[in-house]
């Protein structure tokens, strides 16, 4: 069930970002933005449900990017001090 919708997100997040074709590092552009902060917790539960990502390699290079910036590193789950 998990897998499925969030499939359908992505492919709908992909269609979109094509249709606009502003799309560089991150969703829309080459800074981050409300997309992407909300893009990051999607592909964490995509890979936690063992959805392979091979359809999306856009979205997977843009949650690499915003891996490497500083406030998506602080904000990461398993970073938090209440993770397990």
């Amino acid at each position: 069930w998990c897998q499925k919708w969030i499939s359908e997100g992505f492919d709908g997040l992909v269609r979109f970002m094509k249709s606009q074709k502003k799309h560089g590092r991150f969703c829309f552009g080459d800074r981050p933005g409300l997309a992407d902060i909300y893009l990051v917790p999607q592909m964490d539960s995509a890979r936690r449900f063992q959805l392979d990502l091979s359809p999306w390699p856009m979205l997977v290079a843009i949650d690499q990017a915003c891996a490497g910036l500083e406030p998506f590193k602080r904000a990461a789950p398993a970073g938090q001090p209440d993770a397990f």
